[in-house]
């Protein structure tokens, strides 16, 4: 039986037979709608938009990645047993590619701001011409810093490693549709988000950045591993405070 067309039905108040005027079809045709059969798509959208819900919130079965045989993992475009093993033409590519939003979060990260001579003025550009840019690094002076430099046996160079990206980015200061934030919380994975395309390193333990296994995805499904890590950007995001400080006010 399908609950979620009937909740809606009573939340607008209709039954079956207002429903069937509504879409133009019979009764007896919702009667069977609500014991579980699924209408053609046309159909769908046209019942979601008459009680004001989404097609796959009264259907979640109608989900790309829920229909049978769906391939998990039709987004991971390519996969490398260490990030420094990603072809730099990769990362160039994506770089100068993305035109509506660049995602980064990650730790220290120099290696993307150092891509290209010109790396700072091109993402001012992207950010003139409309693109939406956000940069989350760890904060240099937070405990947590600490606790990765010490697993990653990197001597004490994390903070210093993250200053000196930072700094790399002074250029973007007061850039409208830029913006940096810094964030104390643990990474399980680092993301580089260029528009519909992600690169993700899941973090082993006692590995270094480059170290890390990476994989290459591009998005095909709102419901799909891209996703995923575009949702976990967002957390991470708003945990952030502005850098530089003044940014926020």
């Amino acid at each position: 039986m399908s609950q979620r067309l009937r909740s809606a039905l009573l939340r607008k108040n209709l039954d079956p037979s207002g429903l069937a005027a509504a879409v133009g079809v019979d009764t007896k045709t919702v009667t069977r709608w609500l014991s579980g059969r699924v209408p053609r798509q046309r159909t769908r959208l046209a019942v979601a938009d008459v009680l004001g819900e989404s097609e796959t919130d009264l259907w979640p079965q109608t989900r790309p990645d829920q229909a049978p045989g769906a391939d998990a993992t039709a987004e991971v475009v390519g996969a490398w047993g260490h990030r420094a093993d990603i072809p730099q033409s990769l990362w160039t590519a994506l770089l100068s590619g993305a035109t509506e939003r660049i995602d980064i979060l990650g730790y220290a990260y120099p290696f993307v701001l150092e891509l290209l001579p010109d790396t700072m003025q091109r993402l001012t550009d992207k950010a003139a011409a409309g693109a939406r840019i956000r940069l989350a690094f760890a904060d240099p002076d937070s405990a947590h810093v600490v606790e990765r430099d010490a697993l990653e046996q990197i001597g004490g160079t994390l903070p210093g490693r993250i200053r000196n990206a930072l700094n790399f980015c002074e250029p973007l200061h007061q850039v409208d549709g830029i913006a940096i934030g810094l964030h104390a919380v643990h990474l399980y994975n680092s993301v580089f988000r260029f528009d519909n395309q992600m690169i993700v390193t899941p973090h082993l333990y006692r590995a270094r950045g480059y170290q890390h296994p990476a994989l290459h995805l591009r998005e095909l499904s709102p419901y799909g591993i891209f996703a995923s890590f575009a949702d976990q950007f967002e957390q991470v995001w708003q945990t952030t405070t502005a850098y530089p400080p003044e940014a926020a006010s």
